[in-house]
């Protein structure tokens, strides 16, 4: 088969857009453009980007639409093809919501409109999941509308949420968490009261909270092609997430697992909805009655899910071999013994709260199964490598001052 030209056109410039661009140089040697709001840390200084296009008002749905037509209309003549991928909520919606308007310049797979709709606000994705068989944490949806106390029966602790993170993050506030835990209803109203003064309007989750440290949580990646049939699952059992009040559930550490009953049971309930490109779950295992509990599908590959392709299943393959080549291919079930993480050494051997898996996490490290994606070799300049040192160095402090 003949090599078809193409340029990488990433939409975001953040861990996930670096990871995206790794991917693509990684296999193809290729730099990406990157397009963004702002310039962030992560691809500031990197090597592995041609062009990085910024516009402040980037979020506004029609400068979103129009840059990117005219990165297209700019390029065109050097390249057969543009392939476009998005790397966080918002940017994913804007495309998920204008693709139509940018089929005609590039080439993607992502969801379609009405699918979207079903997955990304949580009352409607809980209602598919209890459909299909999915277990979910028992949840309650407040309207912000309501000048109600909430009153339902629950048992504490309880996790206090937005259903809607784009619109909750759009009104910023001090004390502003991302995951609110708390363990009476005067702490729940508190925590309404405050959110709803800050402007949100939208519902918010108030959800059990399903006990066990960072390694009950676990990640899995999902890939369908335009024509809806998967191609890759995978599992991963979170070692470290995040512990800032403001990141939490970001996953900062995992450790590649396989299990063919479970990623079967996730793979299956996608291709039942007729789930198109990249998707990632966040689960967590319940020792209570022994089941793994998804809290929510993102629309995307998530800022971790690079183990994907340092286990071999590279995620540009993924979609160049998808929506340039039209491959078909059988769903792949990822199995490596591998260990993904940003943070260094000394904070997985000291703040691993499992010794078991503490222990399986130094053998990793010893056998050098085990790989930080933002140290990518080929992507070499002085000034990042001092960013991504003092940050390593941060995260010492980050997880000595704060516990979730």
């Amino acid at each position: 088969m003949a090599e078809k030209k193409f340029i990488p056109v990433i939409i975001g410039t953040d861990m996930n857009a670096y990871t995206m661009a790794a991917s693509f140089h990684e296999e193809y040697n290729k730099k990406s453009i990157l397009v963004g709001k702002s310039t962030l840390q992560f691809t500031r200084f990197s090597t592995l980007k041609r062009e990085e296009y910024l516009d402040e008002n980037f979020h506004d749905p029609t400068v979103f639409v129009d840059l990117l037509i005219d990165i297209a209309k700019k390029y065109h003549h050097e390249t057969d093809h543009l392939i476009l991928i998005g790397t966080n909520d918002f940017y994913v919606k804007m495309l998920v919501e204008n693709q139509e308007k940018l089929r005609p310049y590039y080439l993607f797979n992502v969801v379609k409109k009405e699918l979207m709709e079903q997955i990304y606000y949580k009352k409607n994705f809980y209602k598919l999941c209890a459909q299909h068989g999915i277990p979910t944490p028992k949840t309650y949806f407040y309207s912000s509308q309501n000048d109600d106390f909430f009153t339902e029966e629950v048992t504490f602790p309880v996790i206090i949420k937005p259903s809607n993170g784009i619109a909750y993050y759009h009104n910023p506030f001090e004390g502003m968490e991302k995951v609110y835990k708390v363990n009476s209803y005067e702490e729940i109203n508190e925590i309404i009261s405050k959110i709803k003064n800050s402007g949100y309007t939208d519902e918010l989750i108030i959800q059990d909270f399903i006990p066990g440290d960072d390694t009950f949580m676990w990640d899995s990646v999902f890939y369908a092609n335009t024509n809806g049939v998967p191609q890759l699952i995978t599992l991963a059992q979170v070692v470290l997430q995040e512990h800032t009040i403001t990141a939490i559930g970001n996953y900062t550490a995992l450790i590649v697992r396989h299990d063919r009953p479970l990623m079967d049971k996730l793979a299956n309930f996608l291709k039942t909805l007729g789930y198109t490109g990249f998707a990632n779950f966040d689960i967590k295992f319940d020792e209570r009655d022994g089941k793994y509990k998804v809290f929510e599908v993102n629309l995307r590959q998530g800022r971790s899910s690079y183990y994907t392709t340092q286990c071999g299943k590279n995620m540009a393959k993924m979609i160049v071999d998808d929506v340039l080549y039209h491959k078909e291919k059988e769903l792949h079930y990822l199995k490596a013994d591998f260990l993904f993480t940003v943070v260094p050494k000394i904070v997985l051997k000291k703040f691993v709260q499992n010794v078991e898996i503490r222990n399986e996490v130094n053998e990793l490290l010893k056998e050098g199964k085990w790989g930080n994606p933002l140290f990518y070799k080929p992507d070499k300049n002085l000034k990042r490598t001092l960013f991504l040192f003092l940050r390593q160095v941060n995260y010492y402090k980050k997880y000595s001052q704060n516990q979730w």
